[in-house]
């Protein structure tokens, strides 16, 4: 009797593994699609996201995978000009909400003043970007942590020709 129950018990324990992965996948996607969601206007696999890092930080494109939709651009749009504000302010929240509390370089980039970053807008075609630059070695390292965590979560595209236009000392 206590061999049967033994095979029993192990039998049901192997049975159990591979759903509680399968139950715990669905769980983590099912997580980290609502803070997406929750955070972004629009549907994120439509566009292409681009985080391209230059000498004093860097520049995140966030563009229309379609050419002619307008909406799609509006809303891209309105969401940068927000980020934006909110980045200039300090408040990191939405980008905590989507990615964690332990982001590389979130943590360093909330302690920076209003002034230490210079975060601009800018409207494209397709899309909109945001340019980060910094003076300070501790906020351009932040930022390159930043960007290489976002390129990895977001898929980081290959955007024509923004790569080139990024590159110089000046920035």
């Amino acid at each position: 009797m206590t061999k049967i129950l033994i095979a029993f018990t192990a039998l049901f324990v192997f049975a159990a593994i591979p759903h509680a992965e399968e139950k715990n996948a669905k769980y983590q996607t099912q997580m980290q699609g609502k803070p997406l969601a929750a955070v972004l206007p629009y549907p994120a696999d439509q566009t292409e996201y681009a985080f391209t890092k230059t000498v004093h930080g860097g520049v995140q494109h966030v563009v229309t995978k379609s050419a002619n939709d307008a909406k799609l651009v509006n809303l891209i749009q309105a969401h940068l000009r927000k980020t934006t504000e909110q980045f200039r302010k300090g408040d990191f929240s939405m980008t905590e909400r989507m990615h964690g509390a332990n982001m590389p370089g979130l943590s360093q980039l909330k302690t920076a003043k209003p002034d230490d970053i210079k975060i601009e807008y800018r409207a494209l075609e397709n899309g909109g970007q945001i340019h980060y630059s910094t003076e300070y070695p501790q906020y351009v390292s932040a930022l390159h942590e930043w960007f290489d965590a976002q390129a990895r979560e977001h898929d980081n595209s290959d955007l024509p020709g923004h790569q080139q236009h990024h590159l110089s000392p000046a920035e």
